[in-house]
């Protein structure tokens, strides 16, 4: 990852900081195993420096944005690019504190405690990553106040105060197009520091499509990332839904291409069907043959 990061012109500064933090805190026995290998980079220069710097300053982060702008590719590469051990906690409407500090269980003749993701965050100096926070009620989520601020401790009846590890951070991710969505409880969002995520750049989907698919023709890369971002436009201009703005859906498209399947039903397929309305699909199909020809073989898109 660090190599990675140098290759993106990162500052040597904040590499430097991030070799410290490193070797200050290594992961170590079975901790090694909760540090994630990406599979996808997420490139930008800015939001890279942006983050590393937030968290070397010990701040927690919140990535707020819209669909398709890498907050959770960049928050997993953020723990690997630290080298810390992460834990994923998805929320939804019941997510209450039992689910995220832990709750008493009853194990070889005893009542002990069966510790939940934020414990083992704050007890072994691990990095949260609080998926769409902005789904869990405000109550459950009153929890993490003292975590997250200047106390940085968790009280647990019956089990006493834990002090957050030196090197525990939490990143957290928003995106309030969702159904189910609420706004965020100003003294929660207080205790982050929030980086806007931009839409990904032509450039960087292509580096990012090539390192995913070594054998794509560049050319071919160069279309689908011109392919997305036609629909990234429709959708800003509120001709489209973003249902068909799925980065995900493409990445898959190109899969299934690699595998055989015609290039336009691949897409049909990762992008198209998405979209549950007749009209929208058509829409959407349109904008797919204004891009690229009626038919397309795996000889075409693959050299």
């Amino acid at each position: 990852m660090l190599d990675f990061l140098k290759n993106e012109g990162v500052s040597p500064k904040i590499i430097a900081e991030i070799e410290r933090f490193r070797a200050k805190w290594p992961a170590e026995g079975p901790l090694k195993g909760r540090v994630p290998e990406p599979r996808y980079l997420y490139y930008g220069k800015d939001i890279w420096e942006e983050a590393a710097t937030a968290l070397l300053c010990g701040e927690n982060l919140l990535l707020s944005g819209p669909k398709a702008t890498g907050k959770n590719v960049l928050a997993e590469n953020l723990a690997a690019a630290f080298g810390r051990p992460s834990w994923d906690v998805s929320f939804y409407i019941n997510t209450d504190a039992a689910t995220l500090l832990g709750t008493d269980t009853f194990a070889n003749g005893e009542v002990s405690l069966r510790k939940g993701p934020i414990y083992q965050c704050a007890e072994v100096g691990g990095f949260g990553v609080l998926d769409e926070i902005n789904m869990a009620k405000n109550e459950s989520l009153a929890v993490l106040h003292a975590t997250m601020d200047f106390r940085r401790c968790i009280d647990m009846p019956g089990y006493g105060r834990i002090a957050l590890h030196q090197a525990a951070r939490f990143i957290a991710t928003m995106n309030y197009g969702y159904a189910g969505t609420r706004e965020l409880n100003e003294a929660l969002a207080s205790r982050f520091v929030v980086i806007d995520m931009p839409a990904i750049a032509a450039g960087d989907l292509v580096k990012l499509m090539l390192r995913e698919f070594p054998s794509l023709k560049h050319g071919w890369a160069e279309q689908f990332a011109s392919l997305f971002q036609d629909i990234q436009r429709k959708c800003n201009g509120g001709e489209l839904s973003t249902k068909a703005l799925d980065l995900r859906g493409l990445l898959a498209a190109v899969r299934l291409m690699q595998a055989g399947l015609e290039g336009n039903r691949a897409l049909e397929l990762g992008i198209v069907n998405k979209s549950f309305d007749d009209f929208e699909r058509q829409l959407v199909l349109d904008v797919i043959r204004a891009r690229l020809p009626e038919t397309v073989s795996f000889t075409d898109v693959f050299g």
